[in-house]
Order: C-alpha cells, then structure tokens, then sequence
C-alpha cells in the first residue's frame, strides 16, 4: 500500500484494543508494515487476518524485559528494520490508596513505566539505524494520559504517577536523540472510549455530562499519525488531545 509510510515497519504495543488496535489500522492505511505486540494472540491474529499484508503478531507481555527484546528482535528479523515505535500498552487502576492492592500498583508501575522503558530500550538501536536510512527520521511516540499533566483527584494517585515518569523519561530521551533524528512524542489523552474508562465507569458518567461524549480511540491514532509524517525537520513533541467539553 502506498502513502506517507510506505517502506516504513512500525511497532505498536498494546495492539490488540482500543488505541492501540486504533494506532495499527491508522499506521497501515498510511502505508506502514505493522508489527502487533500485546498479550492477547488471538485478537492480534484477527486483525493481522483482517489487515493481511505483512502485519505480524507478537505475544508478549512488555513488563518482560527479556520477552519485550526477543520480540523486538523478531519484528527486525522478519521485516528487516524499525522506523516508528508506538509505545501504547498501559494498565490503570483508580482507588484510594487506603483502599487500593499493592499488587495493582505494582502492575501500573511494570506496565506503564518499565514496559515503556524496556521496549524503548529494545528498539533504540534500530530505530537511529533506520533513521540513518532513505527516510531520514524515526520516530518514538508514547501515549500518556491527561493524568501526566496535572493529577485530577485523589483516586488518580499511582496511575498519574506513571504517566508523570514516562512524560520526564520522553522529555530526557527527545533531548538525547533529536541529534540522531529520532524524533519522541508524547500523546497526553483525555477521556477516551475503552476498555480502562468503561471498566472505571468513566465513560458512563462522562456520557450523562457531555453532549458531545468521549473521544474514540480513532480520534488518538489520528494524532499518532499525524506526529510520525510531519516533515523531517520537524517534531511535535507532545500533543494533549480532550473531549471538547472535558474539563480537568
């Protein structure tokens, strides 16, 4: 398929729902070869059936360092580089602390800080390689939460303190890798449709005070999209995306 990523391979984790899922369709019909990474195989498999062409599955779970490099290494094997990186998996809970399960923050922490960590990691190396390459530019995108900003209540507690790591670890890696031309980007969604916001019952009370109603996970992949084809010379570095009617 032809378009502004043709010969390009970009990862997306988190691939098999919601903006993740949303991330791989929109990077493919710009014309990307997408490799799917997330724990649930069969749903990966059913959108790689659905997208054909060279769309690749990879199960692996991204708080395995171990299992995140193998899986990298893979993708390079198969398709021979890495341009664009979208670090999407993430986990949330919303309790109060006196309430919450130490065992949840403890996943947040692995999925949301060192699954980032760890695929960035993984990928950095043949991302500067592929910025070498006819394209001129790679890029690394991680999609926060609005919650990375400015912590919106109480309950937000562990899950905000992620997303403010990995907005600090964007803003360090954007200062080391802009000489490599390895672009980094960070999306800060607000109230998107998926399966966090609808298991938290978010969706629902948003739906009862907006007339507009929430953001699709489309409408997050349009933004993804929209940082890795900019001109080479430029990168938008961060990009917060609300509901229109979103207050906090």
């Amino acid at each position: 398929m032809s378009g502004a990523l043709s010969g390009n391979v970009a990862v997306v984790t988190g691939a098999s729902s919601g903006i993740g899922e949303a991330t791989a369709r929109a990077l493919a019909d710009a014309g990307a070869t997408v490799a799917l990474l997330a724990r649930r195989r069969d749903r990966l498999e059913s959108l790689a059936g659905e997208r054909g062409g060279d769309t690749s599955v990879h199960e692996v779970d991204v708080s395995d360092p171990d299992a995140v490099r193998r899986a990298v290494e893979d993708v390079v094997a198969r398709h021979g580089r890495l341009d664009v990186l979208v670090n999407n998996a993430g986990y949330g809970s919303m309790t109060p602390a006196a309430e919450s399960d130490l065992a949840e923050w403890r996943t947040m922490v692995d999925v949301n800080v060192n699954g980032v960590l760890a695929t960035t990691h993984a990928a950095l190396a043949h991302l500067t390689e592929a910025a070498r390459g006819e394209r001129g530019i790679a890029d690394v995108v991680t999609v926060s939460s609005v919650a990375g900003r400015k912590v919106a209540g109480p309950a937000v507690n562990v899950y905000a303190a992620t997303k403010h790591a990995v907005g600090a670890f964007s803003e360090a890696l954007r200062q080391e890798l802009g000489s490599a031309h390895v672009r980094v980007g960070l999306v800060e969604p607000g109230l998107v449709r998926s399966e966090l916001t609808e298991g938290q019952g978010a969706a629902q009370r948003a739906e009862s005070e907006m007339e507009l109603g929430l953001m699709e996970a489309e409408d997050i992949a349009d933004a993804i999209v929209y940082m890795v084809t900019r001109p080479r010379r430029t990168a938008v570095n961060e990009m917060l995306v609300r509901p229109t009617e979103q207050t906090r």
